[in-house]
């Protein structure tokens, strides 16, 4: 019974090249069947807190709205937050695929953030030059981070975590010194309030008597999901990176030179953290708080962990946490359901995420096990001809 259980799931994951689709599905399946039992735990139905979920994100339509609300103008607020997650989890991929960890996504964040704010966000430029300048500065901003965490680790062997590290605290309180001084909003203790100019999101857009957010940033997010995987498949460069990930060994034997190309992945990494923080801290937000670094460049490990590091991979999970934290508030003021069981869930596919690796192991030697006693009975069947 117990192997034909095991038989029956390793052909359901299917062979080791579709694992890599089926496996993180899989966990997903199983976090939410695991959540599922826990609010039945606490006494309520599990299929209205999930349903919940997909109304409070603008997937499907609330019972009721507000004045000039609706079911659209849910949904693009969704994708208001949902844009630098998808930046930030294509930052971590990529220096996940050159075998680099950076840890230093929200830093990069903040300093691209703070940079566009305070040269772009207090001007009086026009919106037609200010938001492709803010733009153009979070990409060279968070590449120069980037890029510097890259040379430490090739030139002088730092660890690129340490490094990350080490410019998270520079850059949080650095940054928090200069907004307490100079421009620091006495109300709200953050900082001040960028110009409509130079905000990447659009506010109260009107649309069939709704009143919306219109986030610029998603198309830029999604054409830089696909430009990535384009460049990790189909280039050299991509070529380089995912061999320096998988064996610097290896790729030095091939002749590709690892110290260059683990610097170029930090600078493509750190221009895509870039862009999550100028989404994030001009787009979502429209102001930076003093002293604290954004949960979004820490939320991407785990979102990029759940989607192998897959570019399209990365922007799908993406979509699927931000619905759990998005759709969290409505679901705990309609079901009733504690805000933090959409914590839960989320860390319930995170962690059966990180264990995917494991099960990726026991599916192989379960299959290698099968071959093994097949093997064995086709050797006694053979003998049994031969003896007969």
């Amino acid at each position: 019974m117990k192997t034909n259980i095991k038989q029956t799931i390793t052909k359901f994951l299917g062979s080791e090249k579709g694992q890599d689709k089926v496996v993180p599905i899989f966990s997903v399946i199983i976090s939410l069947v695991v959540g599922a039992i826990v609010i039945g735990i606490i006494g309520k139905n599990p299929i209205g807190p999930y349903h919940n979920l997909l109304q409070g994100s603008g997937i499907l339509p609330k019972a009721s709205y507000a004045g000039g609300k609706g079911m659209l103008t849910d949904f693009m607020s969704f994708l208001n937050a949902l844009t630098p997650l998808i930046f930030a989890a294509l930052a971590v991929g990529v220096a996940f695929k050159a075998g680099l960890f950076n840890i230093g996504v929200s830093s990069q964040m903040l300093f691209a953030g703070f940079i566009a704010t305070i040269v772009v966000g207090y001007s009086d430029m026009s919106g037609f030059m200010a938001k492709p300048l803010v733009i153009l500065i979070g990409i060279v901003c968070g590449a120069v981070i980037g890029g510097l965490i890259g040379y430490l680790k090739y030139r002088f062997n730092i660890n690129e975590v340490v490094s990350c590290i080490m410019v998270n605290y520079i850059f949080q309180y650095v940054i928090s010194f200069f907004i307490n001084m100079f421009y620091v909003d006495p109300v709200s203790r953050q900082s001040k309030a960028i110009g409509q100019a130079a905000s990447l999101t659009l506010k109260n857009v009107e649309f069939l008597g709704m009143k919306m957010e219109v986030p610029l940033g998603i198309i830029l997010a999604v054409l830089a999901t696909f430009g990535l995987k384009f460049i990790l498949d189909k280039t050299k460069l991509g070529y380089e990176m995912k061999t320096v990930g998988a064996s610097q060994k290896a790729a030095k034997y091939a002749g590709i030179k690892v110290g260059r190309t683990m610097v170029v992945a930090m600078l493509i990494s750190g221009a895509l953290a870039g862009l999550a923080g100028v989404t994030f801290y001009l787009g979502y937000n429209t102001s930076i708080q003093p002293r604290v670094l954004s949960s979004v460049g820490y939320d991407a490990i785990a979102v990029s962990l759940l989607g192998n590091a897959n570019p399209i991979g990365s922007m799908i999970s993406a979509f699927l946490i931000m619905i759990i934290s998005k759709g969290s508030t409505y679901m705990s003021s309609t079901a009733g359901v504690p805000q933090e069981i959409a914590s839960v869930i989320t860390a319930l596919i995170l962690l059966f995420s990180a264990c995917s690796a494991y099960i990726k192991y026991r599916l192989k030697r379960t299959k290698n096990e099968a071959e093994e006693k097949n093997g064995q009975v086709s050797k006694i069947q053979e003998q049994m001809k031969e003896e007969a």
